[in-house]
């Protein structure tokens, strides 16, 4: 007799990666509690147990250079900053989109963990997670559930609300 072992069992040995999408946390934050995300507590409850391989913190930045502090912050939690400058088009749009080198970064990784933590609820991660899901790697997606696709929800091996613990993830503004 034998068992399948699941793919959506966590266990101590497991190697984990993380892809944080600043933006949309950032922006998910502010927009529904005025508040700021507590990498940290991101950080730590995404791991639990687990061996964390690689953490990535995908960034914006201005002109100001405001950001820095922040920037220094993340990198003291171990976790490896990819910045990019924001974009100012004529008329005044901006834009500093990481969907494509979180894809690209999420794949690389892939060979030498067995999880994928993605921090973002953009609906645009629904094909990677279900290349990654294919690849025979567990994928656990955690955003504010209020404004995260629920195609991505529903895609994940795991989806991790953090509506559900503002006191814990929520910084004052």
């Amino acid at each position: 007799m034998f068992s399948i072992i699941s793919n959506s069992t966590k266990y101590k040995n497991q190697r984990v990666a993380m892809f944080i999408d600043v933006q949309n946390l950032y922006h998910s934050a502010r927009a529904l509690y005025q508040k700021r995300v507590n990498f940290k507590e991101l950080l730590e409850t995404a791991v639990g147990d687990r061996q964390l391989i690689r953490a990535f913190a995908y960034v914006v930045r201005t002109k100001t250079g405001e950001e820095r502090p922040f920037f220094d912050a993340l990198t003291k939690l171990g976790i490896e900053i990819r910045v990019k400058d924001l974009q100012e088009y004529y008329g005044g749009m901006k834009k500093a989109d990481w969907d494509v080198g979180i894809a690209v970064d999420a794949i690389k990784t892939a060979e030498i963990v067995d999880t994928i933590i993605l921090a973002s609820g953009d609906g645009d991660y629904i094909p990677l997670v279900e290349y990654l899901k294919n690849q025979g790697r567990r994928v656990e997606v955690m955003a504010f559930g209020r404004s995260t696709s629920s195609k991505l929800r529903e895609s994940a091996d795991e989806f991790v609300d953090l509506d559900e613990n503002t006191k814990k993830f929520l910084l004052k503004a």
